[in-house]
């Protein structure tokens, strides 16, 4: 199917643009953590691969993509070295990585759970591996970097939730009969365009309902 929707060297190229991405964004978090090159590479590698080898795994896909294409496990190191000694002059451009890390999310929400479906998956659990493939390397970077990950905290801008967007609209596409080049660039774009106004408005998932009173309740509980 993914075929059908892209040519070979198209998905290719656009899994690479992705993966470079990613792998900057855990090569950053690597060097605000003070690690060493090792460090580095290994925050780059994990975050730009980790999603994909995960559902990989999952779905039976064996061996990974990413142990079979050696342009999978060289860019990340690249991106790691670019890291190294560029670093500032990167963080300095932080607003394009960012973009280009809300066009990785939405190709990977959609690539993913297409190839979830493709291995006989059904539609609801394609569509959380096509979430997994998003954001799970992202994931097993603040995990590794011993930080709550950014997925989980309510004071960071939605990630998720433009990547559930996206699997969803792949899942009722394909339910419909309807996914094509078309439909899924749409779902693409959606999970896109959902994460660059997180970004600029600041959206954030809403916490527990009336939780400050319910803080206060403990409070005198425990005295």
């Amino acid at each position: 199917m993914l075929t059908e929707l892209f040519t070979p060297s198209v998905q290719h190229a656009l899994d690479l643009v992705g993966i470079f991405v990613f792998a900057i964004s855990g090569a950053l978090l690597a060097v605000r953590k003070n690690f060493d090159v090792f460090g580095i590479a290994v925050l780059a590698e994990v975050t730009a691969l980790g999603g994909g080898l995960f559902r990989d795994v999952m779905i039976g896909a064996i061996p990974p993509a990413a142990f079979t294409d050696l342009g999978y496990f060289i860019t990340p190191l690249f991106a790691a070295g670019l890291v190294f000694f560029l670093h500032p002059h990167v963080e300095r451009i932080q607003v394009g990585v960012n973009v280009f890390d809300a066009a990785g999310l939405g190709l990977f929400c959609v690539t993913g759970t297409v190839k979830a479906y493709e291995y006989g998956l059904g539609l609801t659990a394609s569509a959380a591996l096509g979430l997994a493939t998003a954001v799970g390397g992202g994931v097993l970077r603040d995990v590794l970097a011993n930080e709550v990950p950014s997925l989980l905290r309510w004071d960071r801008d939605l990630y998720a939730v433009p990547a559930i967007v996206g699997a969803t609209m792949v899942v009722l596409c394909i339910r419909f009969d309807t996914l094509n080049a078309l439909t899924s660039g749409m779902a693409v774009i959606a999970a896109f365009v959902l994460r660059l106004l997180a970004l600029r408005f600041h959206w954030r998932a809403p916490r527990a309902y009336n939780r400050s009173s319910a803080r206060a309740e403990e409070g005198s509980a425990a005295t």
